[in-house]
C-alpha cells in the first residue's frame, strides 16, 4: 500500500508540475494516468468523479486529485481512514509545485523589489490587471444578468442602480467586500 501512496505523490506531483492552462487542462492528464496509465479505477468512476468536481467549492484539478486519492486507495483494498490518507497525498502532491513556485518567487521579490526594473515591470502590469478586471466585469454585463430596458425595465435598471451603487460603496466610502455583497443580496432577495 505505501507503493501505491508513493505512485499517487509522483503521479500528481508531475500534473501539479506540467499542468499549465488551469483544472480543465490537469483533467485530461489526470484521466491518462489514472484511467489509462495507472488503471486506479474506471472511466465511469473518472466521469462521476469530474462531475462531483464541477460541484464542489474550489479548483477543479485539485478536488479530482482529493477525489481521485481516495478512490485509487478504497479500490486497491484500503480503508475509509487510507483512503482519506490517500486524498491528502494527492492533494498535497498537485498543489506542492505551485506552492515551490510561489515561495521562489517572492523570495526573488522580495529580494529585488525596490530594483529599478522590477518596479516597471510592475508599473506596467497595473494597467494590464485593471483591463484584465474591467473585462471581466463587461463579459458579466449580460442579458441574463442585467436583462434588457425593453425585456423587463424594472430588472435592468434595478440592476444598473445595484451595480453603480456597489462601485460607488466600494471606491469612494472604501465599504468592506463582504458587506457589500450581503447588502446586494438582500436587496436582490428583496426586488427580485
Amino acid at each position: 500500500m505505501l507503493y501505491l501512496y508513493l505512485q499517487l505523490f509522483y503521479t500528481f506531483f508531475l500534473i501539479g508540475l506540467f499542468g499549465f492552462g488551469g483544472g480543465y487542462a490537469m483533467l485530461s492528464m489526470i484521466q491518462g494516468e489514472v484511467v489509462t496509465a495507472h488503471q486506479w479505477m474506471t472511466m465511469g468512476e473518472f466521469t462521476d468523479i469530474v462531475a462531483i468536481s464541477q460541484m464542489t467549492p474550489g479548483p477543479i484539478g485539485i478536488n479530482s486529485a482529493t477525489y481521485v486519492g481516495y478512490t485509487a486507495i478504497v479500490n486497491a483494498g484500503g480503508t475509509h481512514w487510507m483512503g482519506i490518507l490517500g486524498s491528502a497525498t494527492a492533494t498535497f502532491a498537485v498543489i506542492l509545485p505551485s506552492l515551490i513556485l510561489m515561495i521562489l518567487i517572492s523570495k526573488f521579490l522580495m529580494k529585488y523589489k525596490h530594483h529599478p526594473v522590477v518596479e516597471h515591470v510592475f508599473m506596467g502590469l497595473r494597467p494590464a490587471v485593471v483591463g484584465l478586471l474591467a473585462a471581466a466585469c463587461l463579459l458579466l454585463m449580460t442579458p441574463d444578468n442585467f436583462s434588457t430596458p425593453a425585456e423587463s425595465p424594472w430588472h435592468f435598471w434595478i440592476s444598473v442602480a445595484i451595480f453603480l451603487l456597489t462601485f460607488i460603496a466600494c471606491q469612494y466610502y472604501k465599504m468592506n467586500a463582504i458587506r457589500v455583497i450581503l447588502f446586494c443580496a438582500l436587496v436582490g432577495l428583496l426586488l427580485f
